[in-house]
């Protein structure tokens, strides 16, 4: 259990917890007045401090991820987690690019989406604007932290950032890098602020600021998202898992359905977009044994239905029985289930039952299978010909993500820049007035 959610109880709220959260979106409600002043200028050039100052303190920061490491195996946390938690200079050296990648794209704020003219001469356009102030929740990945300060800083909004504890030294040393950025460029550092402590009561206090928190982003296991939505006053933008199918149509490619299996399974297990069910039809049966032999070969563990299971014995593939609850289940590891069905629409069926709504792929040379099944399945990404792994902001071209949505309000999918802004409406007349 993460130090997010305990189902026994709800934390104790204390006078201090209070206060200390008031003052936190007291602050971040006043930083977000000035940020969604700024000029795209001035927005890049903390981009650019921040960069800057990540790469200087790149030391300090590993120091500090290593705390955390030792602490992870000394609780004896999975490989999984421990690799979610790991920065290594290549992972400090990527956070530099995504935060590169932000400033160069195009800032939303400002933009008018659509203009038009009424009868009566009125001028009506609507134009983006920051969402004001955003909660970040997030379990061991301590890139999201400069990752959400980029995004919410490019888009105009201030932005309180709750890590769990398990990356709370890493995740205040890359704080304390961004905050110096916002003073070296002159914006107020409390545009970006770090939550110091663990303490859950905090979380919670945070979640019943409705009139000063505009979102609240919760990023990890489904028990951190469940809990804050249960709990959450300010609106929530919930992602519960991500189970993700592969399915290998009866004219797909052997070729493309091993590389795509494997690298949505294997190259990282632990993450929300990687693959946790492969889907055969029976008319692609023949190829299920070279492309399960190429899982096991990436160290993956099998667990099959009944057919399948038959097919991959013949072959000697080593693999064990499915267990019912493995259909809809996250491994977040590398074992993967696998499942027979009949055609596409059993493997849509399949999808609706224990999707959820993250992202599905299909392995098909059948150009009307395939669109059908993009226009069909309900995910916040289809895929075809393509792994499950690409349902990324930065891989998508959105710069880096601050999450990806499984609802449909307000944003579905990959949230990037223009996921963080509102549209309101400008109207302008030459005296006008309402009969």
């Amino acid at each position: 259990m993460n130090d997010h959610a305990n189902k026994d109880a709800l934390p104790e709220i204390t006078e201090k917890a209070t206060a200390d959260a008031v003052l936190l979106a007291d602050r971040a409600k006043a930083a977000s007045r000035a940020l969604g002043k700024a000029s795209t200028d001035q927005k890049n050039a903390v981009l650019e401090a921040i960069a800057r100052r990540i790469s200087q303190s790149s030391s300090e920061i590993l120091a500090a991820n290593a705390l955390d490491l030792e602490a992870g195996r000394a609780q004896s946390m999975k490989s999984a987690m421990l690799d979610r938690l790991r920065l290594d200079e290549q992972r400090i050296q990527g956070i530099v690019q995504a935060l590169d990648a932000v400033k160069n794209l195009s800032d939303p704020v400002g933009e008018v989406t659509r203009s038009w003219t009424r009868p009566n001469g009125l001028s009506v356009s609507r134009v983006r604007i920051p969402l004001g102030v955003i909660l970040m929740i997030y379990e061991a990945r301590p890139n999201v932290t400069p990752d959400a300060a980029a995004l919410c800083l490019k888009s105009g909004n201030a932005v309180i950032l709750r890590g769990g504890k398990e990356a709370l030294r890493s995740n205040l040393a890359l704080g304390k890098a961004i905050r110096l950025g916002l003073a070296d460029a002159g914006l107020p550092e409390d545009a970006v602020q770090l939550v110091d402590t663990p303490d859950r009561g905090l979380m919670l206090a945070l979640l019943r600021q409705e009139e000063k928190i505009d979102l609240c982003i919760p990023r990890g296991g489904e028990s951190l998202i469940r809990f804050v939505a249960a709990n959450a006053r300010v609106p929530v933008l919930k992602h519960y898992k991500g189970v993700c199918h592969v399915y290998l149509h009866g004219s797909a490619d052997l070729k493309k359905a091993m590389a795509i299996a494997v690298n949505a399974k294997a190259q990282r297990p632990g993450v929300c977009n990687a693959a946790e069910c492969l889907l055969v039809d029976r008319a692609a049966m023949n190829l299920l044994p070279p492309v399960a032999m190429s899982l096991v070969e990436a160290g993956v563990e099998l667990r099959a239905d009944p057919e399948a299971l038959l097919q991959l014995c013949r072959h000697r593939v080593p693999a064990v029985p499915a267990r019912p609850d493995d259909f809809g289940h996250e491994f977040l590891d590398k074992v993967i289930a696998i499942k027979t069905v009949g055609s596409l629409d059993e493997a849509m069926d399949h999808i609706a039952r224990f999707g959820s709504m993250h992202t599905e792929a299909i392995v098909a040379e059948d150009k009307d299978a395939a669109e059908r099944f993009a226009r069909e399945v309900v995910a916040s990404a289809v895929m075809v010909n393509a792994s499950t792994r690409f349902n990324d902001g930065g891989e998508l071209g959105l710069g880096a993500e601050i999450g990806i949505s499984t609802t449909k309000l307000h944003a579905f999918g990959p949230m990037g820049l223009e996921e963080l802004t509102a549209q309101k409406f400008i109207v302008r007349g030459n005296g006008q007035t309402r009969g």
